[in-house]
């Protein structure tokens, strides 16, 4: 045996060092032994390096535990070693042997290692309490473990958190700088990233580097900072990063979020030797430009080149953005991805779902799901979602439900879904109890997540709580102020929907077509003719946008429902585009409420040309009939949606009751309290007939006797489900209900009184607004 000599140390850790393949570390290995190095601490702690880059964990371990008394460094690597593998637990594991079974104390590097093996733990409360180890062995403000500590308050989401232990170092350097722009990036806290980007060129001990440059222009994409961006160019060219790959990747990116996809293009040419990165970025800027046509191209260009595609590229080539008309070419992408095995990614799996869901193709979104052996949080995500946007608000519920029970953690994207489902139900209750999720998780910094509040809030009929969570939040994007606009819009709430939107355009926030349309339905609801007119002109004429169908329907609807019904059809004859059903439709809803059977015909025949199928036109205008008194035409209207089998969506009212959500229809008696119901109808109709009610009978059917019309009106959805209330909650309890059609006249009049005679609150959200009813008396003015 030769004897042990540093040459020979020297040789081996040489050959460790430049070995290419695990059999190459394990033949160095017998030699070691043989050598006389096995329990040299060096040696043994680089052979163990090496092993981790081969991820042969197994053999690391066995290899640790044949040392008698390992030192201090050779734990850290192997600390190391499982945590970089994706082994959190053994990391920790390793971590609680160093404490308890030897006299070494764990240094700053022990704890950079072990706290990034508990950022992908499940249970958060490891990495706290390693972050109470760190504090007491005094490295609570070492930069090492600094940076790990945000690293693991971002993974867990804990905004706030990671923000108290950056701003309490008293030293930052460039790694921790670039967490901290990362980490909030990640997060959806693109405004603060972007903030933290600038305390950091403003901060004269720390110069930015290319990871920085990289790390905040995906911030700046996703608010669309477009100008902003260009200057972080210029610092990039000046600074000498604007070469690097990355920092081209980075821009190529950026410029295709914003639009800007002819330049994307150009950089991507500066690239000298694209790698798989750089081509996925452009792939996915073609995409979501819809130019699925130049994706497909520079898709097939890289199976051409013999590159190995990745789960990157398939999700970049997938037509999430620009989904419509592309079915086909979805289908084909997802049998690529069958064939060579891609499809098993959590990404792929949640790009193709979120593709299917938004061309309405639930079974096929759900299939995937169900298929998918290990359900990521984006797949949850993108379910969830799906749901959503497609209306199933309760299928949207139970999957977050299951989704909780599956102790999987949401995060701002979850939360903002589920708020989202809770608006359009109007399921107060569980809009709450999420609410104090997003404040026990800390979301509340999320831009995202606040938005979604305030509409949840307004679309609940709270709209105090969504002006107060407005006016708390430090950043509003343009989609934050057209929320809280259009929640003004919904409550009637016209002059301080003006007011807001004045208070938008002095902030610098740019509108856009929504804003208008928010504001310009504020002023449809509260009867602004004037101030509705000049937004209209300001929209066109000062900020330069064309109109849409949807702007030029709310025109209408402000001049219909102020009763200037022949200056809406003079409008709707001088537009330059042809007017759509949009349009006329709200000339015909202005008909209804001024009973003007003339103009009612002219619109009517317009909209049984453009929409023939939409049976709600001529229910409308058969009322408009009967209001008339003119019951041989409401009955000939009838016999066409009759013979045609057109459906009308039924009325139906929900109300939540202790968390419970309760729906009732027209006539009902299903209820297990139906009896309790309408005895409580029968004393409300008494009350009411005493306080002066006469039921408005005018559009039920003609061919009834009187006293049946009056009892086709008093079991309406909404009266069913106010009774239960009135039946189900203590005195003075505000009553809540939802409905899904137009509150009709009669219902209307009847809450007011039923409001007087019990004292009570009735909030009402009906197709087109909120009605608040006090003391005999709606908010909306009788003007909806």
């Amino acid at each position: 045996m030769s004897m042990k000599t540093p040459q020979s140390r020297n040789l081996f850790l040489s050959l460790l060092k430049g070995a290419k393949t695990q059999s190459q570390l394990t033949q160095t290995h017998a030699q070691i032994i043989i050598h006389g190095f096995q329990n040299d601490l060096s040696t043994v702690t680089k052979l163990a390096h090496r092993l981790s880059d081969f991820k042969a964990t197994c053999y690391a371990r066995a290899l640790f535990f044949s040392i008698p008394k390992p030192d201090l460094f050779l734990f850290n690597v192997i600390i190391r070693s499982f945590s970089n593998n994706e082994m959190p637990k053994s990391s920790i594991c390793f971590y609680t042997h160093l404490r308890k079974n030897t006299a070494l104390t764990p240094d700053n590097f022990t704890y950079s290692f072990v706290l990034s093996a508990a950022s992908a733990c499940c249970d958060r409360s490891i990495g706290v309490l390693l972050h109470g180890h760190a504090i007491v062995s005094g490295y609570g403000s070492d930069l090492f473990v600094g940076a790990a500590l945000v690293d693991l308050y971002f993974k867990f989401s804990w905004v706030k958190s990671a923000r108290k232990v950056f701003d309490k170092m008293p030293e930052k350097d460039t790694v921790l700088w670039n967490s901290m722009i990362s980490g909030l990036m990640k997060n959806y806290c693109f405004q603060d990233s972007i903030s933290v980007f600038g305390d950091m060129i403003r901060n004269g001990g720390t110069w930015l580097d290319s990871t920085s440059v990289a790390a905040v222009l995906p911030a700046v994409a996703e608010v669309q900072e477009l100008r902003l961006g260009m200057e972080i160019q210029c610092l990039g060219l000046k600074l000498g990063f604007h070469d690097h790959v990355y920092v081209l990747t980075g821009l190529v990116s950026f410029y295709s979020k914003c639009g800007e996809v002819e330049r994307a293009e150009l950089l991507f040419r500066d690239i000298v030797r694209p790698d798989l990165i750089s081509c996925n970025a452009m792939i996915s800027g073609y995409t979501c430009n819809g130019k699925t046509e130049s994706s497909l191209r520079l898709f097939r260009q890289l199976l051409a080149s013999a590159e190995r595609v990745n789960s990157s590229t398939i999700v970049g080539l997938i037509p999430v953005f620009y989904p419509f008309g592309h079915l086909h070419l979805t289908n084909c992408i997802h049998n690529f991805c069958l064939k060579s095995g891609i499809v098993s990614n959590s990404s792929v799996l949640t790009a193709l779902s979120t593709v299917y869901s938004r061309l309405n193709e639930m079974e096929a979104a759900r299939k995937l799901f169900d298929e998918s052996s290990e359900k990521s949080l984006a797949s949850w995500n993108a379910m969830i979602a799906g749901y959503t946007q497609n209306g199933l608000t309760e299928e949207a519920i139970s999957l977050f439900q299951e989704m909780q029970a599956s102790k999987v953690a949401p995060n701002p994207v979850t939360v903002s879904s589920i708020l989202s489902a809770c608006a359009q139900l109007g399921a107060i209750s569980l809009g709450k109890w999420v609410h104090e999720l997003v404040k026990s998780r800390n979301f509340e910094s999320n831009i995202y997540v606040s938005t979604a509040l305030i509409d949840m809030y307004a679309k609940c009929g709270n709209i105090v709580e969504a002006r107060d969570l407005f006016d708390l939040m430090p950043h509003k994007s343009e989609v934050t102020w057209n929320t809280m606009i259009s929640g003004y819009g919904l409550h009637g709430h016209g002059l301080e929907a003006l007011q807001l939107f004045s208070e938008m355009l002095h902030s610098g926030i740019r509108p856009s077509g929504v804003t208008f349309l928010s504001v310009l339905y504020a002023c449809s609801h509260a009867g602004l003719v004037r101030e509705g007119d000049e937004i209209f002109q300001s929209m066109i004429h000062d900020h330069g946008f064309k109109p849409l169908a949807e702007h030029y329907a709310c025109m209408v609807d402000i001049l219909g429902r102020a009763g200037q019904l022949e200056k809406a059809l003079e409008f709707i004859k001088g537009l330059a585009v042809e007017p759509g059903p949009a349009v006329w439709g709200a000339l015909l809803g202005a008909c209804m409420i001024h009973k003007d059977t003339n103009l009612a015909r002219v619109a009517s025949e317009k909209l049984f040309e453009l929409d023939p199928e939409n049976v709600g036109y001529h229910v409308l205008l058969s009322n408009i009939y009967s209001a008339e008194r003119d019951y041989v035409q409401a009955a000939t209207v009838r016999q066409v949606v009759k013979k045609r089998k057109l459906a009308k969506a039924p009325g139906c009212t929900l109300i939540e009751v202790g968390g419970t959500p309760h729906v009732f229809t027209s006539g009902d008696q299903l209820h297990p309290q139906s009896t309790a119901i309408y005895a409580m109808l029968e004393k409300l109709n008494g009350k009411m007939r005493e306080a002066g009610f006469q039921t408005e009978t005018v559009t039920a059917l003609h061919d009834v006797e009187e006293e049946e019309k009056e009892l086709m009106m008093k079991v309406h959805s909404e009266k069913l489900a106010i009774a239960f209330g009135l039946i189900s909650t203590e005195p003075g309890t505000e009553i809540r209900i939802i409905k899904n059609l137009r509150v009709c006249l009669d219902c209307h009049t009847a809450t007011k009184f039923i409001s007087k005679v019990t004292g009570r609150v009735i909030v009402v959200r009906d197709a087109n607004r909120f009605h608040h009813f006090k003391d005999g008396v709606c908010s909306c003015g009788d003007y909806w």
